[in-house]
């Protein structure tokens, strides 16, 4: 049976765990009390003697009938609160004499410090996620009205060729509600000025720098969106802006697009515009995206009650363990005394969340789900994706598949000397090497990110929601390793019936296609329309993709930075993969002429700039970031990609002219961008070197219970980051092929991008917790703006 410590533990939210009771520190002190308990008894058997019997037998009397005269063994004192804002405290007084009556204090203090605790974050929660249902609430009136208006106009059947072209509405609308819209800034300005205190420990200011980052961030929202997603509009007498966040370049161009049509109207209408009554257009798109933004918000907030409601569950579960535990070792009956007033206290006692839960059910059924409730609880409660036994089978399947096919690769390649730098195969290695070396990269990098998984989730680490990934759709562990292993097995059986060709003499054109096939094959299935191997990852892949690439026209979230990261690890894949193609398409495999990619300028100017391409899309979403929050530490990042530019043009300088002049330029550059990289590492990526740490040159929370982990990875991140030593030293290891050194390399660059993702998200995880951010805060697109503005 599993003990209700670890259940806890797995059933708790990661992010709010620091709100939750206390279970191990309550259990440390019912220990303490054991303890003392056990030792008073053995004692008092050394020293027993009849008048002693006789002296405990009366005093045990007289404690009896005190219990029947007195019934209670504590008394819960509760102070009221001063103020509506502030929670009432609660406060313990021993009526009866314990074993030991220090140590039954320090249990008490500490449940009911637990207990205000409790109360304290579940009211200011409950108060956070009211006021952004009101809000919600307002913003679906004003969505119900604009699309009966747009409905209407459509249903006029306008004769214009501008509402032909784009359907759109004269914003003028009537509400019975004067205050139907406020803005997300002012409430949460008021949810920072009534925010309750906290006795005894500092959830109050964490939950205080959380509102005030929410705050400011939303306000930068704004402000960054307004230039070009803003539009002003007058409604129920007063001014609303739409607010469409540039999330992708689709909305970007559109906002652009959009800008540019109205600039037309307007131009077009001044006359009209001049009798003081000005039509803005807003247009069948924008109020489809406000209602998809207005959905999204509607969801977390759900998934953010559903939080709360099992923190209420969770907590009174614990609060009953212990008192059993603590009625067990003491003998005492204080469980009902207690679990009385904890049952009226207001963690439990309130049914605010409840209700708010219930109408937002019946909201999204209604305008969402189109009264289908069934379909609505697919959104609001979706089922996680169950793992199957099989994939479990087919990995141990491919895996030795895969051990048994590499074997054999090797050894037909040993015996027909493919690698020995003297009797190799010049074509075989400069043309089909590049393409084992690309998926080789390239399926090592999904198998750590496997790894990844499997210790994030070990260690409560809630990846999906800092990745942003659907609950039902995101790939498990052993997913990722099936991908790897089944694609690996394929490669290397592939590749080994092409050697098997070569090694018998075969070398006509078809069998020299064979590894373009191969690549061309996993190219179509990536992009394969059809719902087969996980065909909604392979989606959002590509989409993240285009984010990347398209960096400084859309607003960067933690996964487009992230996977940006990954491709900086990934610089020697992506020039086999510009290699392999150029060789390929150009059709230099019908001559085997492998040079000729290398020695056409443009194809071999195309090579260098792959290299650079990573570092420069990494460091335009960094300018994207600062611009949109105007934090200066992203422009200091930004050096950072700078600095690994400036030291790969050295080495490619040094590549094409081999003197001493740009050894030392590249020795220079290479040292500086390998500091700059170390120290965002370490301090700003993992959180670690700080110095007034309990844990010496690391940080107060870690995830890891062993601390020499974290200093080893510290080690192995500073050596690997040396790799660049052999483009200087270029070392000799005997008749081993120098593409099997950067075969090599390369794989440990990808090892050590596979150790810093574990650390990176752990940091931001702990970042999240630190402010009790469990869900996403979806911005909303209606806001009131002033006369001014």
């Amino acid at each position: 049976m599993v003990k209700f410590s670890k259940q806890f533990e797995a059933q708790l939210v990661p992010e709010w765990k620091e709100a939750f009771v206390d279970y191990w520190q309550l259990k440390k002190d019912l220990k303490k009390i054991r303890l003392l308990n056990d030792s008073n008894a053995s004692t008092k058997q050394q020293e027993s003697s009849l008048p002693t019997a006789l002296l405990s037998s009366l005093r045990n009397l007289s404690l009896f009938c005190h219990k029947h005269c007195d019934h209670e063994a504590i008394h819960v004192h509760r102070k009221l609160a001063s103020s509506t804002n502030e929670g009432d405290l609660y406060e313990t007084k021993l009526l009866e004499q314990f074993e030991d009556i220090e140590a039954a204090g320090e249990f008490f203090a500490c449940l009911d410090l637990q207990l205000n605790k409790v109360n304290q974050f579940y009211k200011a929660k409950e108060k956070e996620f009211v006021e952004r249902g009101e809000s919600l609430k307002k913003q679906i009136d004003i969505l119900i009205e604009l699309k009966a208006e747009l409905k209407e106009q459509r249903g006029k059947g306008t004769s214009s060729d501008d509402s032909k072209e784009d359907p759109s509405i004269s914003c003028s609308l009537s509400s019975e509600d004067e205050s139907s819209v406020k803005t997300e800034q002012t409430e949460e300005e008021q949810g920072k000025n009534d925010e309750p205190e906290k006795n005894g420990i500092q959830l109050t200011e964490s939950l205080k720098s959380e509102e005030m980052e929410r705050s400011s961030r939303i306000k930068r929202e704004d402000s960054s969106s307004r230039s070009l997603s803003g539009q002003v509009f007058s409604c129920q007498g007063r001014n609303l802006r739409i607010d469409i966040p540039l999330t992708n370049p689709t909305r970007t161009f559109s906002a652009i697009g959009s800008l540019l049509w109205e600039d037309l109207v307007n131009q077009s209408s001044k006359s009209y515009s001049a009798r003081g009554s000005s039509k803005l257009r807003i247009n069948r798109t924008q109020v489809q995206q406000a209602e998809k933004m207005i959905k999204g918000a509607l969801i977390e907030l759900y998934k953010g009650l559903g939080y709360l409601k099992s923190y209420r569950n969770l907590n009174m579960l614990v609060f009953v363990k212990i008192l059993k535990k603590f009625d067990k070792v003491t003998n005492k009956n204080v469980l009902p005394i207690y679990l009385k007033v904890v049952e009226s206290s207001y963690f439990n006692s309130s049914s605010k969340v409840m209700r708010l839960s219930d109408e937002i059910e019946e909201l999204f059924v209604k305008y969402f789900a189109k009264d289908n409730r069934k379909k609505a609880m697919k959104y609001l409660k979706p089922n996680q994706h169950n793992e199957s036994h099989s994939v479990t089978f087919f990995n141990g399947l491919f895996t030795g598949c895969f051990v048994a096919l590499v074997a054999g690769y090797a050894i037909m390649a040993h015996i027909a000397g493919m690698y020995a730098e003297k009797t190799y195969d010049t074509v075989y290695m400069e043309t089909v090497y590049p393409v084992l070396s690309m998926f080789t990269l390239l399926f090592l990098h999904f198998f750590l990110y496997g790894c990844n998984i499997f210790m994030w989730r070990k260690t409560r680490i809630n990846y999906s929601f800092i990745f942003e990934l659907a609950p039902t759709k995101e790939l498990k562990y052993r997913d990722v390793f099936l991908i790897c292993t089944a694609s690996m097995t394929a490669v290397v059986g592939v590749l080994f019936i092409h050697l098997s060709l070569v090694a018998k003499g075969y070398s006509s054109t078809q069998v020299q296609a064979i590894p373009g096939l191969l690549f061309l094959f996993f190219l179509l299935l990536l992009v394969c329309p059809f719902n087969i191997a996980f065909r909604s990852s392979r989606y959002h892949l590509l989409q993240v993709l285009r984010n990347i690439i398209f960096s400084p026209l859309y607003k960067v979230v933690m996964l487009d930075f992230f996977m940006a990261d990954q491709l900086c690890s990934q610089v020697p894949m992506l020039r086999n993969l510009e290699y392999v193609a150029c060789y390929y398409i150009t059709g230099s495999y019908k001559t085997q002429d492998y040079g000729y990619c290398i020695r056409t300028t443009h194809y071999r100017d195309l090579a260098y700039a792959v290299s650079f391409l990573p570092y420069y899309w990494r460091a335009m979403q960094c300018a994207r970031r600062w611009f949109d929050e105007g934090q200066s530490s992203h422009l200091v990042n930004l050096g950072k990609y700078v600095s690994a530019m400036l030291a790969a043009g050295a080495k490619v300088a040094y590549e094409k002219e081999r003197t001493v002049g740009y050894l030392c330029l590249v020795v220079t550059m290479s040292s500086a961008a390998t500091v700059y990289q170390l120290y965002w590492d370490f301090v700003k990526d993992w959180g670690l070197l700080q110095f007034h740490s309990k844990n010496p040159w690391l940080r107060d929370e870690l995830m890891l219970r062993q601390k020499f982990i974290y200093y080893f990875s510290m080690g192995l991140n500073l050596i690997l980051r040396l790799a660049w030593f052999q483009t200087v030293l270029h070392p000799n290891f005997g008749n081993v092929d120098y593409k099997l050194m950067g075969l090599f390399l390369a794989a440990l660059e990808v090892i050590r991008r596979g150790q810093w993702n574990f650390y990176r998200l752990e940091n931001e995880h702990l970042n999240n917790a630190g402010k009790f951010r469990a869900v996403k805060t979806v911005p909303l697109p209606f806001h009131e703006v002033d006369e001014e503005d």
